[in-house]
């Protein structure tokens, strides 16, 4: 889908100035538990799914919504893996954003993975020790989903609140 209608209404009066945006993400295991990625078509990159939270939406129904639009995959959240805020990106059209993220394992619960919208180029199932080449924000959230551990996220400074 790209960028969602609500960010361009934004964009008529907030220009490209910084916005701060709910971001999902998902890693989708399958009963063999390899993950599920795409190859974006925005970097040529193998990546997790991930998307933009619509107004009123809740992150886990994001995370499904995004995944099936974008793999045709239908999947169901079992739990949180990553909380982050991201650094600033910058878009080729000057647009700058800051997204933060919620990671969920997902596990996929029907559906035949292909390339489902223009996001994508590919789309495909890989072993844990058989990954493409990822950017440390996939595999963060690969190796989270992967255990039982708790929800990673950064920790707060206690010093670092004035008042």
């Amino acid at each position: 889908m790209g960028t969602p209608d609500f960010i361009r209404e934004l964009r008529v009066t907030a220009g490209r100035q910084l916005l701060f945006l709910p971001g999902v993400s998902a890693v989708v295991l399958d009963d063999a538990d390899r993950v599920l990625l795409a190859r974006r078509a925005d970097t040529g990159r193998w990546s997790i799914i991930g998307g933009i939270a619509e107004p009123g939406e809740q992150p886990a129904v994001t995370a499904v919504r995004e995944v099936y639009e974008e793999t045709a995959v239908r999947c169901v959240p079992e739990r949180v893996v990553v909380v982050q805020g991201m650094e600033p990106v910058e878009y080729p059209n000057g647009d700058r954003c800051q997204f933060m993220d919620i990671s969920f394992r997902c596990r996929a619960v029907g559906g035949e993975a292909r390339v489902n919208d223009e996001e994508s180029l590919d789309v495909g199932w890989f072993a844990r020790d058989a990954l493409p080449p990822l950017e440390d924000f996939a595999l963060l959230r690969i190796k989270q989903a992967a255990g039982d551990g708790p929800t990673w996220f950064s920790a707060a400074d206690p010093w670092a609140v004035t008042g």
